[in-house]
């Protein structure tokens, strides 16, 4: 059987092959890939957009074509109805079966054409919606920071309500590549909803998604953390919630005066050069603003870019990890602190709920409550035994969702049952 996925991003091994630097997101697709081509009956190939790309090229890796094309602007509706590129594509590779993985991009939307014209079955796969995540982009951020403008925001004119416009004018195109398909993967009971609400008549089949490879290699000790010490994994906009973190630090400081956050990327508050300041968006003057109100510097430490072995080190040595989001479907974050078994507390978005079962695996909380994140926080650092119990039984959950073996055979079903 002939598979060609569509991804967002190259993977690890097309990005050396292009002789650039691999992208640290879109981990749960190199297992993934890896395990379904070395199955003899699936030849897979992968094609994913080039920013600077004219014209198409074919890379060859140890069991998978990689084909790369010209990235499609959201505003280019000829490129979307009539790619010349993804057409010559799919004619050189000949599918018998399209998996596009994610719909908040252009090209989602033009292959679901091409292939439509081109009389080829076509499965989507439900990351985010961005139609979805539009309706809670601003995360009850106050009015005055929605609207407000730092010089980064001006010159891209890309303000949080602007973002927020964008997210908006994607699920629109989002909206419309998951009406022209018969056949839809997800996992949660949110993307079930969701999808069904703009296409009824679609197929829906349930697969979940496998972990990156250091995850299942590792194991969290509480002996080992670091005491009162948080985590939190991405928190460069809005959606991710780092504000309410924020929030509820003060709270938690009064009764473990000696925590730590710990947040995974660059500090979007840094103003310690000139490209610094200039770079700096509304959200992160805000975060900057929060951490002044409250007095939070010495206890915030943002990490860099971490790789995934970097990545799997930072959970571990953590005390608990936080999924603060306005809006989720099933975070792999949230999946690879289970599966380490870090005690894991997240807002109830989504479909978190499906992952996480509150208070036998962790702690599920009201995403815009911040006093409640802070009061479960606590019941983590002062009972160990609490701590203990929820590690094991959020890992043994996460085993069972995230299982190679299961997942990989599962995609193989759906794809032969198409």
């Amino acid at each position: 059987m002939k598979i060609l996925w569509l991804t967002n991003i190259p993977l690890p091994e097309a990005s050396y092959l292009i002789n650039e630097k691999p992208i640290p997101t879109g981990g749960w697709l190199i297992n993934a890939s890896k395990d379904l081509s070395d199955k003899g009956n699936i030849d897979l190939s992968i094609v994913f957009p080039g920013l600077h790309s004219k014209k198409v090229d074919l890379f060859k890796g140890k069991n998978i074509n990689y084909y790369r094309f010209p990235a499609i602007h959201m505003t280019n509706r000829k490129s979307i109805e009539q790619n010349k590129y993804l057409e010559k594509i799919l004619k050189n590779s000949k599918p018998d079966i399209v998996h596009i993985f994610g719909t908040e991009y252009a090209h989602s939307l033009a292959m679901v054409n091409i292939c439509k014209k081109l009389g080829i079955k076509t499965i989507i796969s439900i990351q985010g919606l961005v139609s979805i995540y539009a309706k809670h982009f601003t995360a009850n951020l106050p009015i005055r920071i929605q609207k407000n403008f730092t010089l980064r925001d001006f010159i891209k004119q890309d303000n949080i309500l602007q973002q927020q416009k964008k997210f908006f004018k994607k699920g629109e195109l989002e909206i419309e590549a998951i009406q022209k398909v018969d056949h839809i993967i997800g996992r949660t009971t949110w993307d079930r909803a969701c999808t069904y609400q703009i296409n009824s008549a679609a197929n829906y089949h349930h697969c979940n998604e496998t972990l990156r490879d250091e995850f299942y290699n590792h194991k969290w000790s509480l002996d080992e953390c670091e005491e009162h010490s948080i985590f939190i994994s991405q928190a460069a906009y809005p959606i991710k919630g780092l504000h309410y973190v924020l929030e509820a630090l003060p709270l938690i400081l009064k009764r473990f005066p000696n925590t730590k956050l710990y947040v995974a990327g660059i500090d979007i508050t840094s103003s310690t050069t000139l490209k610094s300041k200039l770079k700096k968006s509304s959200y992160a003057k805000y975060i900057g603003e929060l951490i002044d109100k409250y007095k939070l510097k010495k206890h915030i430490v943002f990490t860099g870019s971490l790789d995934e072995k970097e990545m799997c080190k930072q959970y571990l040595r953590s005390n608990v990890f936080v999924s603060p989001s306005s809006i989720e479907n099933s975070p792999n974050s949230l999946g690879e602190a289970m599966i380490l078994g870090v005690p894991s507390i997240a807002s109830d978005v989504g479909g978190v709920s499906d992952l996480l079962e509150h208070k036998e695996e962790g702690f599920i909380y009201q995403a815009d409550a911040p006093y409640m994140l802070a009061y479960y926080v606590g019941e983590i650092f002062k009972n160990k035994e609490l701590a203990l119990r929820y590690s094991r039984k959020a890992r043994e959950h996460a085993l069972k969702t995230h299982n190679k073996g299961i997942n990989t055979n599962k995609l193989v079903e759906i794809y032969k049952s198409i």
